[in-house]
């Protein structure tokens, strides 16, 4: 009998699909990386469904590739070794809110913006906020960060503990509600990141906070790349407790005008927000004036109101969208990098030299508060020649930023994208992290061909 109607016999019949439809949607994500099908989706809603189909696809080396939304960059969610797309959106229950210990236990499908609709009953919110309205699951597999991880931290910080099922089928619990623990390894730590290579979260326990007292979003330009950058540096250095440092160069500025009908000055600009209470954020407010004075910054544009600093954020969160929908017929290739804040100033200034050297269309952007930004290129992947300048400009800026004491990726992951990093960052690292994958995963059916240069095992 064929595994595919073995497999059947495991879910209800509406669970498990070899649909056309389903299979596409499922052979990509938001990037420019090329689609592969499943060769079956499945759909479960119970831990218990998941150690069924893991087992089974363990016994039979069938690869198994996690999938939430499919928002991720750098081709995690596409199997390109066929096998099991696990789909786990319908695992998508908010379990329990814990208001007094600010933890919150949920299911891996939930997204960020269901998540946060609940705590808002309890004045809480949960602080990782990626541009996409991604599953709670898959941010953590991914250790997703945003535009508030300047204040709050990246995923990591936030996972206190997971349910995960092994390759072979096996539950088990890491981490857990105290505030800190001297037990033994770091589990939890060790699977957010891991790109669903090492087991598939079944639950999540995350640390959430208090809603401020008081919000103020602001955006200031200035006249060059640099000036916006020294003025992040310096609200850093000056201890302001600012919750959103966000750059935009000027065409980013220009693409949101054009897609949201807004009158931005069209020229490097941050955004902020500032978190606390009103006589603190007044003085906080003054402060960060003052600094961006000094290096040429223009007026500071202030939105209190909520609507209006939704207006705000929305045009940032979604500028990649902004890039997509101006550019028809095209994909974009996305690069993320992350520098020590010294050397942050002159990776930006090359990354917009270099889209303008290389001809191609897109803007740079990032979270500088916390050294990371992307280069949005808007590339024509049938044109062999500009993927090509593209590929060229990608490597480009990775190397120069592991040159300055940098990373590949400061949020988005490694996935194929960025495989070919991995040893010059990490050298005899990636060794160790495979010889994890293997304890782990030894028969290597867990999203294989990721993460990894050159598997020796083949599959």
């Amino acid at each position: 009998m064929d595994w595919r109607e073995e497999l059947r016999a495991l879910l209800p019949h509406e669970r498990f699909t070899v649909n056309a439809t389903e299979l596409d949607r499922h052979s990509r994500d938001e990037s420019y990386h090329t689609p592969h099908a499943p060769d079956v989706v499945c759909f479960p809603e119970t831990k218990e469904e998941v150690s069924r189909i893991l087992r089974f696809a363990n016994e039979r080396r069938i690869p198994v590739v996690p999938f939430g939304v499919g928002s991720s960059l750098e081709g995690h969610t596409i199997p390109y070794r066929g096998g099991i797309s696990l789909d786990m959106t319908r695992m998508n229950r908010i379990l329990q809110v814990y208001p007094e210990d600010f933890l919150v236990r949920v299911e891996p499908g939930v997204t960020r913006t269901q998540l946060n609709k609940e705590l808002k009953k309890y004045g809480l919110f949960f602080s990782v906020d990626p541009g996409a309205d991604a599953t709670l699951g898959g941010m953590a597999a991914t250790n997703a960060s945003g535009t508030t991880a300047v204040r709050y931290g990246v995923m990591r910080d936030q996972v206190k503990g997971l349910e995960v099922v092994l390759a072979d089928g096996r539950i088990i619990r890491t981490g857990g509600s105290y505030v800190k623990s001297a037990a033994g390894y770091s589990l939890t730590g060790l699977f957010v990141g891991s790109e669903g290579t090492l087991g598939v979260f079944t639950e999540l326990l995350l640390r959430v906070y208090g809603l401020p007292e008081a919000i103020v979003a602001a955006r200031v330009s200035f006249p060059t790349v640099r000036e916006a950058v020294a003025t992040a540096n310096s609200l850093m250095q000056a201890g302001i407790p600012i919750a959103r440092v966000e750059l935009l160069d000027a065409e980013s500025i220009r693409q949101i005008n054009r897609e949201h009908e807004s009158h931005y000055e069209e020229a490097p600009t941050l955004f902020l927000e500032f978190h606390g209470n009103e006589a603190g954020l007044a003085q906080d407010l003054r402060f960060a004036q003052e600094l961006s004075a000094e290096n040429r910054g223009g007026s500071f544009f202030f939105e209190k109101e909520e609507e209006a600093r939704a207006k705000l954020w929305e045009a940032r969160h979604h500028l990649a969208y902004s890039f997509i929908h101006g550019y028809p017929g095209r994909k974009m290739m996305l690069t993320d990098v992350a520098l020590p804040l010294s050397e942050l100033a002159g990776a930006v200034e090359l990354a917009r030299k270099l889209l303008d050297q290389y001809g191609i269309p897109g803007g740079v952007l990032g979270h500088i508060g916390d050294g990371n930004f992307h280069t949005v290129m808007m590339v024509d992947v049938e044109d062999g020649e500009e993927m090509k300048r593209a590929e060229e400009m990608h490597a480009h800026l990775t190397e120069y930023a592991l040159d300055k004491g940098g990373t590949c990726t400061g949020e988005h992951g490694i996935g194929v994208g960025k495989i070919r990093y991995m040893r010059r960052e990490h050298g005899e690292g990636v060794e160790l992290m495979r010889a994890i994958k293997k304890a782990f995963d030894p028969e290597n059916i867990l999203n294989p061909g990721k993460i990894f240069p050159q598997e020796e095992s083949g599959r």
